[in-house]
């Protein structure tokens, strides 16, 4: 079974890929992104892998026989791909170096444009699982990318307020949040020439960073080459920030936002990313409970104003570990 189900209380669409809980728990002696696998070739520095089990396909099968007139399904088409970033089974983003993080950059805009170039994909989500806390079956390193048929809702609200705040002032949301935050200035971590991170006012996870470029620019593909370069070595001070918090590989969830694709014009929109850290301590997990699943009503059990003099910390001993 394989097929997208609209809800229609929140008029959004959900994957229903019940082939996926076949998915398999990995013996720890066989990894099949590991170089001699047979599953990927013997000799790689960074690769696209299609998913082995796709929730989305650009051939999908036929939907169950269960719509109604009024419950909706449709076919589950999109792409699903996994991005390696080194055949080194055990190393971490932060570990890499600059180059070979540059090279995973030119491989997310190259996947972004293959994928995007489908007129029915509307929507290109990058992410990247990290760690058991966030359910990750596979601890080699490396992120996915999903090409959806529809704009997921998140996606959607986020259109709905920059265009909201677009007409009423003619600014750019994530510009004005960026401001906003300089400002302020207490929940800025760190910046360079082209990216600024920092942890938002309304953070709903105690560390949970976002990425904004300097510039304002809607894709991944969009970036100078200096941007490009200052990427990389945000993305691996960032990541090395958060295992700097606790001295432990810190598990994340690591979502990149592009405007939609296919859709017209989307300039408006502003390109960012943002980590969302399951840990509340070292020892402590910030489970999603009932008011953050069931209303979206999240409740942050650490001020981000706090929560930024530690990561500021962090920062700092990563940067002193690297000289």
């Amino acid at each position: 079974m394989a097929e997208l189900r609209f809800n229609p209380l929140t008029e959004d669409w959900v994957m229903i890929a019940s082939h996926r809980q076949n998915r398999p728990q990995m013996p720890k002696d066989w990894c099949p992104f590991c170089p001699g696998s047979g599953k990927v070739p013997d000799s790689y520095e960074v690769l696209a892998y299609d998913n082995d089990f796709p929730a989305l396909s650009q051939n999908p099968p036929k939907e169950d026989d269960v719509a109604s007139d009024f419950f909706k399904t449709a076919p589950s088409y999109g792409k699903c791909e996994v991005v390696l970033y080194s055949p080194d089974h055990t190393t971490t983003m932060k570990s890499l170096s600059h180059e070979h993080i540059m090279k995973i950059v030119e491989l997310w805009q190259e996947r972004f444009t293959a994928i995007s170039s489908d007129e029915k994909i509307k929507f290109v989500f990058i992410f990247e699982n990290k760690g058991e806390a966030v359910g990750v079956t596979m601890p080699h390193p490396h992120g996915q990318i999903y090409g959806y048929s529809f704009v997921p809702k998140k996606i959607q609200l986020e259109l709905n307020s920059f265009s909201k705040l677009k007409e009423q002032s003619g600014e750019c949301l994530i510009c004005k949040m960026k401001s906003e935050e300089e400002k302020d200035g207490r929940r800025i971590i760190f910046k360079n020439d082209s990216f600024t991170v920092f942890l938002p006012f309304f953070c709903e996870y105690p560390y949970g960073v976002y990425i904004v470029p300097n510039r304002h620019f809607s894709y991944i593909t969009q970036m100078t080459d200096k941007e490009k370069s200052d990427f990389a070595t945000t993305l691996k001070q960032t990541a090395g920030m958060l295992d700097c918090l606790f001295d432990m590989r810190f598990p994340y969830m690591m979502c990149m936002y592009n405007a939609p694709v296919n859709m017209g014009d989307m300039s408006d929109y502003h390109f960012h990313i943002a980590f969302y850290p399951p840990m509340r301590s070292k020892d402590k997990i910030k489970f999603n409970a009932s008011s953050e699943t069931g209303a979206w009503a999240h409740c942050n059990p650490v001020a981000p104003e706090a929560a930024s003099e530690q990561l500021r910390a962090a920062y700092q001993k990563f940067v002193d570990l690297q000289e």
